[in-house]
């Protein structure tokens, strides 16, 4: 259907039109797809929700706002379905039909339409991205399915979705992750740049102490990433704390010959490799001339 493959580039709302009758080009696009010509009311309790729809999670706060949106106004923008018989499966517009339930309302208007289950998914994954209803774990899984059920390629779900090929390959490498640190990743626990940085580590257990450490000690994307090079690079970490142990013993015996010398407390502090400074202790002003008095006898 190349018709409805170059309206789902153009994305769903010149699809369904936002409300019903709409402006002159979604009117046009609609026509030509076969969209909005014909919107009936039916029975909310003959409408249900395709179990294979890429949502699966609704914030429950949005849908009472939006149930009391349409207890004022109805539902201006039709839901897309198609007839099974006994009832109606809804192809786009559940946030709507769930909202107009909480509202109370007895019929919704709805688009009937007979589409392939790729063009299904195609126009529910479209207009949940558009939205941005998706989170990210669901996004990905929808774009596999596109992949693995229906044989397309990466850069022909990108093409379908107005993605970037990039943009589709990084979502689904996040499937890679323990199903734990997914979670993690839907309940918002952890960012997408923070699970990205996991994908470098492959035993899932410790993925996981990693998704939590993160989020117990609130680590930036940046800070995981430096923590996942040392991860794996530990050769070169360990090089670096032994040198950090020699140098450590090395400053320690200057502090005790500097200590010695003066007849006080003295700490050397160390910024970098080659900067740092030396703090010397003194009790009184007595004290602190006769230090003063040492060091000029240095000269």
């Amino acid at each position: 259907m190349a018709a409805a493959r170059g309206g789902l580039g153009k994305g769903i709302d010149t699809m369904i039109p936002n409300k019903i009758g709409g402006d002159k080009a979604n009117v046009e696009v609609a026509k030509k797809l076969e969209v909005g010509k014909d919107v009936v009311y039916v029975k909310i309790g003959k409408v249900e929700p395709n179990r294979e729809q890429p949502r699966k999670n609704f914030d429950e706060d949005a849908l009472l706002e939006l149930s009391e949106s349409l207890k004022q106004y109805g539902v201006l923008q039709p839901l897309l379905v198609q007839d099974k018989k006994d009832y109606y499966e809804i192809i786009a517009g559940e946030r709507r039909w769930r909202a107009a339930k909480l509202a109370g309302l007895k019929e919704v208007p709805v688009i009937i339409k007979k589409l392939t289950d790729q063009e299904i998914v195609e126009i529910s994954l479209i207009e949940n991205i558009q939205r941005e209803n998706l989170n990210p774990i669901e996004e990905a899984l929808a774009y596999k399915r596109l992949l693995k059920e229906f044989n397309l390629k990466q850069d022909e779900v990108a093409e379908r979705v107005s993605k970037s090929r990039t943009a589709v390959t990084n979502s689904m490498r996040l499937l890679k992750l323990d199903e734990r640190v997914q979670q993690m990743v839907i309940d918002e626990l952890i960012s997408t740049g923070h699970a990205r940085a996991l994908l470098g580590i492959t035993d899932n257990d410790i993925q996981y102490t990693l998704a939590q450490q993160i989020f117990d000690e609130k680590l930036s994307v940046r800070e995981t990433e430096k923590l996942m090079k040392k991860m794996q690079n530990p050769k070169e970490a360990k090089s670096k704390q032994q040198q950090d142990t020699s140098m450590s013993v090395f400053y320690e015996d200057i502090e005790q010959k500097l200590k010695s010398l003066m007849g006080t407390k003295v700490s050397i502090k160390q910024k970098d490799d080659k900067k740092g400074k030396i703090e010397i202790e003194y009790y009184s002003n007595e004290e602190l001339e006769r230090i003063v008095d040492l060091l000029n006898s240095i000269h």
